[in-house]
């Protein structure tokens, strides 16, 4: 997995950068079609805000998510992710299941 860290008008911490490395490497364990992520991270006013998009074997997911904490709002912007993979998991699982059902009932 590719990962490409941006952010606008700062300079984020390598602190920032090793727990963002890190919480990515746990979701790699668990979703191996994950082929690049790339986060942008800026901030307007007091809102801080986390975008991530990324990239899977057959699909592309876009998250933004806002907070007063950046670290909330990779948070909020991960638990996004689990969400929508899984249910994009599951969907695949359902009609890959249903095409197998359908050949036999012909």
């Amino acid at each position: 997995m590719q990962l490409k860290i941006t952010a606008r008008g700062y300079k984020a911490p390598d602190s920032l950068k090793k727990y963002m490395y890190d919480k990515l490497q746990r979701k790699e364990r668990v979703y191996h079609d994950v082929l690049d992520t790339d986060i942008i991270l800026s901030y307007e006013k007091k809102t801080q805000i986390a975008e991530i998009k990324m990239t899977l074997s057959d699909k592309t997911i876009i998250v933004i998510e806002k907070s007063e904490d950046i670290y909330k709002s990779i948070e909020l912007a991960l638990d996004n992710i689990d969400r929508q993979i899984k249910r994009f998991k599951d969907k695949r699982r359902e009609h890959g299941n249903r095409k197998i059902a359908d050949s036999l009932v012909i």
